[in-house]
């Protein structure tokens, strides 16, 4: 960290409710499902489970889909920062993002890239070019962008209201 850098920390309490009754004893004998609580919000749960393609209820959230949701959503706020700055008025943003993770023989995996595809309006009286180089800003400044060790690329579109 810079001499001019500020630190910021996280927390998060996470707790296995999957057990049967019979804990780990077996790979099948366990659910994945858990539950994520964030310190600063206390009385919100966020329930958790594995992918399905692990055994996981796909009716929970699993970490690969919040480690997207995290990249989309600190893009988006960044863009809208650098927007502000820009002089670029945001009416409207959506993003379909996607991922890719590939898993080895011995069940280790990784991320190889995540494409984030916002979609924006702007006010008719904001220049289109400014708000396309706003993602090149948004992309430089995402912090969680810059914390993972792979690609992650976007492809935006611009619309002008109106």
């Amino acid at each position: 960290m810079s001499s001019s850098g500020k630190q910021h920390r996280y927390a998060v309490k996470t707790r296995w409710t999957g057990n049967r009754g019979s804990g780990t004893s077996s790979y099948r004998d366990y659910s994945r499902d858990h539950e994520v609580r964030m310190a600063t919000k206390p009385d919100q749960v966020l329930p958790g489970s594995a992918d399905q393609a692990f055994r996981g209820d796909p009716a929970r959230f699993n970490p690969e889909e919040l480690l997207l949701a995290a990249l989309s959503q600190c893009h988006m706020l960044s863009y809208l920062h650098a927007c502000v700055l820009a002089d670029v008025t945001v009416v409207a943003y959506t993003d379909d993002a996607t991922a890719t993770m590939i898993t080895e023989v011995d069940g280790s995996g990784r991320f190889t890239e995540a494409m984030l595809n916002p979609r924006v309006t702007i006010s008719a009286d904001s220049d289109p070019e400014q708000a396309m180089q706003a993602h090149e800003t948004a992309h430089r400044m995402c912090f969680i962008a810059n914390s993972v060790n792979f690609e992650v690329r976007h492809h935006p579109a611009i619309t002008v209201a109106g």
